[in-house]
């Protein structure tokens, strides 16, 4: 795959409008406001291929881009926005199980967590509906360049603590200022995209 042939293709607001899968597909998830668009321009070297929003709860469609090499990336929706109306969770929830229960060819689902805080109870659930259905997932810490030393050492030893079940080379520190941990997402995409396998 090039990264740098990344493209946007066409967002899908409902999950009848979702396109068969006929393609392996590498999958963004993470809350609202969890710096989710910012990881996908660092790693794709594209300073505007997702679209930056400052309003938590914006982004309430999949995007669908085309990635190079037969792969699309999959930018779901960013969940645990306490201002989104219940009938927009529900919508967003009926979605995600659509889009997960459709028989895709899911490779990677690169799982974001801020790194400044414990994980949320949704990124938690969405962590164990990863591992019960045994999807292939890495866990970007994003955010880590906000972070003092002393906070950074802290942070990363106590979050693999709330993260129990995940192996630690699957959870990455990332900064979409300077960069840390994008090489190594990258990496992890190509070997899943390739290989269909995250170890």
């Amino acid at each position: 795959m090039d990264f740098s042939k990344a493209q946007f293709e066409k967002a899908y607001g409902t999950l009848s409008q979702l396109p068969p899968c006929r393609e392996p597909e590498i999958v963004f998830s993470g809350r609202s406001n969890v710096g989710k668009s910012s990881l996908i321009n660092k790693v794709f070297n594209r300073k505007n291929l997702a679209r930056v929003s400052s309003v938590p709860g914006k982004t309430v469609t999949i995007n669908f881009y085309s990635a190079g090499g037969g792969v699309k990336i999959v930018d779901l929706p960013g969940y645990g926005y306490a201002k989104v109306a219940k009938t927009e969770k529900q919508r967003w929830a009926s979605m995600m199980e659509g889009y997960f229960k459709s028989g895709r060819d899911i490779r990677l689902v690169v799982q974001l967590v801020d790194m400044r805080h414990p994980p949320t109870a949704d990124d938690l659930t969405m962590i164990e509906f990863l591992e019960y259905n045994k999807y292939p997932f890495i866990v970007a810490l994003t955010k880590s360049d906000k972070l003092n030393k002393t906070e950074y050492k802290n942070r990363l030893e106590s979050i693999k603590t709330e993260l129990s079940g995940v192996p630690e080379n699957r959870i990455i520190p990332f900064s979409a200022i300077n960069g840390e941990g994008a090489e190594t997402i990258r990496n992890y995409i190509i070997k899943c995209a390739e290989e269909n396998n995250v170890n």
